[in-house]
């Protein structure tokens, strides 16, 4: 596969993320085909339909942003059983307004963790119902709802343990020739 630009879209914006550390997990164990490019979402305004006809700086920022990339990955925690505001907002901007969906036709994947034994299972299940409207092939397996304990990944993505290591490799390897499918050359 050639050189790829994937757009990562973090749904969290603590600090001290856990999927912000999954986020830098799974780069460290990605080829170097793979260029990550972390797209800002913190400080986009709320979605508006007024702005439709003159998005503002920001959200035209966002739009570009995912646009130049040639595929997504979604890095999602689970708030209320769902997807964090932030990221819904940030899909909603960059699909809209009508006809210019900057996600379509990308390949995608959703992963993320939580410290609740069900991972970010139902958020995750809610962001791949947008993701299929919004015409992301997503990949579907392997899954990735990750329980996280603050031993299994240090804060700069090492991995600490073979178990965690083999089962995060599965899924890049995975990514890896699901975007492959469609970003050829």
């Amino acid at each position: 596969m050639k050189t790829c630009k994937v757009a990562v879209l973090l749904g969290s914006l603590r600090k001290d993320s856990y999927n912000r550390r999954l986020m830098l997990a799974v780069e460290r164990l990605s080829p170097p085909q793979l260029r990550f490019a972390q797209v800002r979402i913190d400080d986009l305004p709320l979605y508006s339909q007024d702005f439709d006809d003159d998005y503002p700086p920001n959200a035209r920022r966002l739009k570009q942003d995912i646009e130049a990339a040639q595929a997504l990955l979604f890095v999602t925690p689970e708030y209320n059983r769902s997807v964090p505001g932030v990221l819904k907002n940030a899909i909603d901007i960059a699909s809209r307004p009508w006809g210019t969906n900057s996600f379509a036709g990308k390949p995608a994947a959703v992963i993320g963790t939580s410290i609740g034994a069900a991972g970010t299972a139902i958020a995750q299940h809610h962001l791949r119902s947008s993701l299929h409207f919004l015409d992301m092939p997503t990949l579907g397996q392997p899954e990735v709802y990750l329980h996280f304990r603050d031993e299994i990944i240090a804060p700069d993505g090492t991995i600490a343990n073979d178990s965690t290591r083999a089962f995060l490799q599965r899924f890049v390897d995975a990514y890896v020739a699901w975007v492959g499918r469609f970003v050829t050359g």
